[in-house]
């Protein structure tokens, strides 16, 4: 089989699926694109047996159909050497032989049985659900969780994205059991209940390939799999099994204090005063009252502290809380409004933050932070 294709449309799609491509696979097969010609076009698969990631090249010059597994490193990196041109690919069938027409020169790889490559997983039909998406709704969705997913063993839940539908909204939840994170979105909905939770590989996957879209993505997902297609991709990923927690039980309510402050001058500040905590703890302190905020820090074992003082506005009594500086900064590089809210009931209780006023009128977010004892 025969066919002629772009060397840089070539490589920008490999390149796009070559992330699903495990370092540590325990089949040499899955270290293999699997190429597929038909009479109208070449389908190529990556896969790592948990995540695969499908995309397809419309081609003219075709000359008969077959498929052939062609080592992922190999063909890539002889791409990125190309300038632009088009590249003649001949296979042997019966031998997976594949020699690659330049210009100027022939590349010679030896290829694998594409009987080996893992056959994809089907949606069982019966308790399947299925909805479109708009590709903005899921691209914030994922990028302002994907963050706060959490790397534990022994609770598997947590370390993908809940994604929750409904008939009034979509949400998208990732807690680490330190911060909580949810991202709802009035304008995706679904005319059932439902929810899945989504590995942190393949949310990660499509955080990458959002951004390029220009339509609605189809979300098909049963209780095992999830199909995301989208205009030039399809994506098919193995969830995580069991019962994410009932996270609205942790959200405090009616909380008495609250900060309004310019978000940028707050993250700035935590980042200079949290060089000057300590490093096993990260421990600032956030001293509110008065419409004002002292943050500081200090690390006993050299020495050293720091103190800072912003003007916010405050309705509330005085409240001196504590948190890890990482957490809180990587809250408020998340949050994309130009002032923060700050609420607060007490300092043993989870602090609330929120944009000020939602960028966009369809979405809704907060984020929860764990406080952390202060010393006297």
């Amino acid at each position: 089989m025969k066919f002629v294709v772009s060397s840089t449309d070539l490589l920008s799609h490999l390149a796009a699926i070559s992330k699903v491509i495990s370092s540590k696979s325990t089949m040499p097969i899955l270290d293999n694109f699997l190429f597929q010609l038909s009479d109208s076009g070449l389908t190529i698969t990556a896969s790592d047996l948990e995540s695969t990631l499908i995309t397809r090249i419309e081609l003219d010059n075709i000359d008969g159909t077959g498929a052939v597994a062609v080592p992922a490193k190999l063909i890539t990196d002889t791409l990125k050497e190309f300038p632009e041109q088009p590249l003649t690919f001949q296979i042997e069938k019966d031998t997976f032989h594949v020699e690659i027409f330049s210009d100027n020169g022939k590349f010679s790889i030896m290829g694998q049985d594409p009987e080996d490559f893992p056959e994809q997983p089907d949606l069982n039909e019966e308790g399947a659900s299925s909805i479109n998406v708009s590709h903005v709704a899921l691209q914030k969705g994922i990028e302002k969780t994907l963050f706060a997913t959490a790397d534990d063993e022994l609770r598997p839940v947590m370390n993908g994205v809940y994604v929750e539908l409904s008939p009034d909204f979509m949400s998208f939840v990732a807690s680490d059991a330190h911060k909580l994170v949810r991202y709802r979105r009035i304008d995706a909905k679904a005319e059932f209940e439902s929810s899945f939770i989504l590995p942190k590989k393949p949310a990660s996957l499509l955080k990458n390939l959002l951004p390029k879209e220009e339509f609605d993505v189809k979300v098909e997902f049963d209780d095992k799999n999830a199909f995301f297609t989208l205009s030039n991709y399809k994506l098919i990923c193995r969830l995580v099994e069991g019962n994410y927690p009932s996270y609205n039980s942790v959200i405090p309510t009616n909380n008495p204090n609250k900060m309004v402050i310019d978000r940028l001058n707050f993250y700035n500040t935590v980042r200079r005063v949290s060089v000057f905590s300590n490093q096993a703890s990260n421990l600032i302190k956030l001293n509110i009252n008065d419409n004002k905020l002292v943050v500081s820090a200090q690390d006993i074992d050299f020495s050293i502290s720091a103190v800072e003082r912003l003007a916010c506005e405050y309705e509330g009594d005085e409240i001196e809380i504590g948190f890890k500086s990482t957490f809180l900064l990587e809250i408020l590089s998340n949050i994309s409004a130009g002032d923060v809210r700050l609420e607060l009931s007490d300092p043993t209780r989870a602090g609330l933050l929120l944009p000020a006023e939602n960028a966009h009128e369809d979405e809704d977010m907060l984020m929860l932070l764990m406080p952390m004892m202060i010393n006297a």
